[in-house]
């Protein structure tokens, strides 16, 4: 099993900025992709970015240009820095695992509230 753990979410005025972290434990082996998805109220979990092993990364269109997925080192796995912040951006960001060959490993997950 893989064990995840977010942090770094809050409450920030519009524009502003955020980093989430995502701790990892466990089996940690034949990881594929690490990533970020959020959700809001009444929508579906969606994917902000994404990176894999090889370093590769994928953004949503919708904050692309304002927030930047990279890797970390020891137990924090992954970082997702957020700026220019949006009240639209306001969800619970989950941190996830994709593990070969396709199991998905997700956190409990970190609110972030944007205020306008």
């Amino acid at each position: 099993q893989v064990q995840l753990v977010e942090s770094g979410g809050g409450l920030v005025q519009a524009g502003g900025s955020l980093r989430l972290s995502c701790a990892v434990s466990g089996s940690i082996f034949s990881i594929n992709v690490v990533g970020w998805y959020r959700q809001a109220p009444g929508k579906e979990r969606e994917l902000v970015a994404r990176i894999t092993i090889g370093g590769s990364t994928d953004y949503a269109d919708s904050v692309k240009g304002r927030f930047a997925i990279s890797r970390g080192n020891g137990k924090n796995w992954v970082y997702l820095q957020m700026n220019s912040l949006k009240p639209e951006d306001t969800a619970v960001y989950y941190c996830n695992i994709v593990r070969w060959p396709n199991d998905y490993y997700w956190g409990q997950g970190t609110q972030v509230t944007v205020s306008s």
